[in-house]
């Protein structure tokens, strides 16, 4: 079961801005980029379903930030159908990421009251998600897609709309700037925050200061 309810869940993605996402098959480097991750001030973290013994790996870091980092809330990433939906939900998944819509999981995890983000790349796309109650909705490829002018485009005649955009989001200030100016309420973030050649030297401080630093550029772009 979540921990977190969904109006937590949202309220804090927003207030954060930043969704760091991740995935890796080794338990033990899976803890350590958490651990800085969250050192580094991330409030979020989005753990991947991408390898075949992905959910294990997912049930054993629920159990570890229940223990070291109770605040973080977690969530899976990559969801294309409910089943696996429902597995990582049973497994105390606090929101669900899919990389496309899927109308039986967002009946799933509302029933459930869980925040889902699924991958929308058109404006029928994000109407439809929207009416199945999505809130947040995952703009994906972002910049294959059309990068920031898409979003603001998009907000001319949907500016209730909350976007994030994942994929083509770089760590630097200039392109946080562009994707929150043009409406991005978050964006999510995986090797351009997490860099392989950092897991490879197994230098965790350069993955904190890197998503200390970029935190910080989203709070002076949206002040």
């Amino acid at each position: 079961m979540a921990k977190f309810d969904r109006l937590t869940v949202l309220n804090t993605i927003i207030e954060s801005g930043l969704v760091p996402i991740f995935y890796h098959d080794d338990i033990e480097v899976v803890k350590r980029v958490v651990d800085a991750v969250a050192a580094g001030g991330a409030r979020v973290l989005e753990f991947t379903n991408r390898g075949d013994r992905a959910w294990h790996r997912f049930t054993e870091l629920i159990e570890y930030c229940d223990q070291t980092h109770p605040d973080l809330i977690l969530g899976a990433g990559s969801i294309a159908d409910a089943p696996t939906a429902a597995l990582y939900l049973a497994s105390g998944a606090n929101f669900i990421v899919g990389p496309m819509f899927n109308p039986e999981v967002a009946r799933l995890c509302n029933r459930r009251k869980i925040a889902y983000a699924p991958g929308c790349g058109t404006v029928s796309e994000i109407s439809t998600a929207e009416s199945y109650g999505v809130e947040i909705v995952k703009i994906f490829p972002g910049g294959q897609i059309g990068g920031p002018a898409f979003i603001k485009a998009v907000r001319g005649p949907m500016p209730w709309t909350r976007f994030m955009p994942t994929g083509g989001v770089a760590a630097s200030e200039e392109s946080l700037r562009g994707w929150f100016e043009a409406g991005a309420c978050c964006v999510g973030m995986g090797g351009k925050l997490i860099r392989k050649e950092w897991l490879a030297a197994g230098d965790y401080d350069a993955i904190t200061q890197n998503v200390r630093q970029v935190l910080a550029w989203i709070e002076t772009v949206k002040r």
